[in-house]
């Protein structure tokens, strides 16, 4: 059996003008003053980490690396999630979705789509020279806006949105290969691949292309009802990345799953920080571990209660806790008789 390791934390959510999170060194010396053994940095903002200048020139890319060793954190994974969701956007989300893209790709949809396939393969690229082997993104939607049967959906409509989806994808998964890199999906409401049905239509779609993983986020499951155990023995094969994230489900006659257009604190469904939800990561951390899941335990913080820094440093203690140390025999070998096939045969009245 695999270790996981841990505690990480993915740095999105604190990315501010403002210290300790104003700069990559300031951010990576604050995560480890709270405990965390690594970080997960976004592709999204040149202000902290350069995709481009990563990818293209190997020693800024060391230099990356020895911020975050001086500060005493390793390079966990880079995350383009913001860069996967504008690969696909239904026209209906143009005008949202232009805010993840520069200003002058704002109000053309085929420029920002090219601009956002580029930025996922100077990722791959960015990876290989890091030394990181998994990368965790988006994979957009174009179908999103039907997710709902009703109206009625037209006859394909779903297998011409999952075709192009795996169309525009293909390219990019082939990039990643070629740096020896899995590209691990989160799988996530917004998203056409928000289940596991609809992670395996997208699979097949890319002809099971072996770089087509899964970044395991239980909160979203907990969130859509759906049974985030199971859901490990189900694809533990392709999971190869995994965010702690805590939430909640507490439904009651005005609003269920889909939220009644509720801000977070009032859905039936929240996201809370680590502890405070109702996801069981005991069993969780048990069935990665039993699957040999070795990759990062990677904190995702987001709680619409509490604030930041507390949810930050009580997660790095959590995942500490949680984390299990594999055992290196069975707990009964001292009972062991250490019989032959000899003996056992006639332990079994076979050789009468």
């Amino acid at each position: 059996m695999g270790r996981i390791k841990g505690p990480a934390i993915y740095l999105i959510q604190f990315l501010s003008d403002e210290a300790p999170f104003d700069t990559l060194p300031n951010a990576c010396s604050w995560m480890a003053g709270a405990g965390y053994k690594g970080v997960q940095i976004p592709t999204n903002d040149p202000h902290y980490f350069d995709v481009a200048k990563a990818a293209e020139s190997q020693t800024y890319a060391d230099e990356v690396r020895g911020v975050c060793e001086e500060a005493g954190v390793a390079l966990t994974e880079l995350a383009s999630h913001l860069h996967g969701q504008l690969v696909a956007v239904h026209p209906a989300y143009d005008a949202l979705f232009d805010a993840f893209a520069p200003a002058k790709l704002h109000g053309n949809p085929a420029a920002r789509t090219e601009w956002a396939i580029e930025q996922l393969k100077l990722a791959a690229q960015a990876s290989r020279r890091l030394g990181v082997t998994e990368h965790a993104t988006f994979s957009g939607a174009l179908a999103w806006p039907y997710m709902y049967p009703w109206p009625q959906r037209s006859a394909g409509l779903v297998d011409e949105a999952f075709a192009e989806l795996a169309r525009r994808w293909r390219p990019i998964l082939d990039v990643f290969d070629e740096n020896g890199v899995d590209l691990c999906y989160e799988v996530h409401p917004g998203e056409d691949l928000h289940d596991g049905a609809t992670f395996e239509r997208f699979l097949d779609a890319v002809g099971g292309h072996p770089r087509c993983n899964i970044l395991y986020d239980p909160s979203h499951f907990m969130l859509q009802q759906l049974d985030y155990l199971h859901y490990i023995d189900l694809y533990h094969e392709r999971i190869k990345m995994f965010h702690v994230k805590d939430a909640e489900f507490r439904p009651d006659g005005r609003t269920g799953v889909y939220g009644g257009y509720a801000d977070w604190r009032d859905r039936a469904g929240r996201f809370r920080s680590l502890g405070d939800g109702m996801i069981d990561f005991r069993a969780i951390f048990s069935k990665l571990t039993h699957y040999g899941f070795d990759g990062w335990a990677v904190v995702e913080w987001e709680c619409c209660l509490k604030d930041p820094k507390q949810g930050a440093i009580e997660g790095a203690k959590f995942v500490a806790e949680h984390i299990i140390e594999p055992a290196k025999g069975a707990f009964d070998d001292f009972a062991g008789s250490g019989t032959d096939e000899g003996a056992n045969r006639q332990i079994l009245g076979l050789d009468r």
